[in-house]
């Protein structure tokens, strides 16, 4: 049964798991921080932003026991991961709004860039078509980041305008194409990740963003 809702625990897609439950632990509790929650309040946004996305995921999908209330160590990373975050800009200068954001959306790009491979990697093995997996996908990365921006009282990251789904959508492309070109599961999977990392880290620095449909009508116009 716990190899059903959770990953062996030697294997590397269990690492890469763990890699974005701290980097999602890390932002949420960095903004939380940031907003003066308290430690339990850090804890419990850091929470959210780690799981929630896998949650509804698992839902959607029937597939229970929530893998965090199988395996602990979810829970625990978390927890710890929060704790030490929280010491550390505990320890240093109030933290400006401009550190705020960049922590916050480098981290958050590691949790894109491990959950979008993640989100795929559930979907398939419950039997679910492309389309459908790349959507899984996508509902792993945005939720537990509105959720969390929502408790902050911040306009979600995934609504700004900026390059972030389709980054996972990027990923997605990758990690289906690879896949028919029989390569190395290990090679799929970080080639995954590496895409929705350099596509969302190279929109933030060059500011890329979508732009909106009616300019795609006026080019198409010219």
């Amino acid at each position: 049964m716990l190899l059903d809702t959770t990953f062996d625990p030697k294997s590397i897609i269990y690492l890469f798991d763990m890699i974005g439950i701290v980097a999602c632990s890390v932002s949420g509790t960095i903004l939380a921080r940031s907003k003066n929650f308290d430690p339990m309040g850090c804890i419990l946004v850091s929470m959210v932003t780690a799981i929630g996305g896998g949650t509804v995921r698992d839902v959607m999908l029937n597939r229970h026991p929530l893998f965090w209330m199988v395996d602990m160590n979810y829970l625990i990373v978390i927890t710890i991961t929060s704790l030490i975050f929280q010491a550390f800009f505990e320890n240093s200068q109030r933290i400006s709004p401009q550190t705020v954001d960049k922590w916050l959306k480098f981290t958050d790009t590691i949790g894109l860039s491990a959950f979008t491979l993640i989100g795929l990697k559930v979907a398939l093995s419950y039997g679910a078509n492309p389309l459908i997996a790349t959507l899984l996908g996508i509902v792993t990365i945005i939720v537990g980041g509105m959720i969390r921006d929502m408790i902050c009282n911040e306009i979600p990251l995934v609504l700004r305008k900026e390059i972030y789904i389709s980054a996972g959508i990027a990923g997605a492309l990758v990690f289906f194409g690879l896949q028919h070109l029989s390569l190395p599961s290990w090679v799929v999977e970080i080639s995954t990740m590496l895409t929705v990392f350099c596509v969302r880290m190279l929109a933030i620095r060059y500011d890329w963003y979508l732009a909106p449909v009616h300019q795609w009508f006026n080019i198409m116009k010219k």
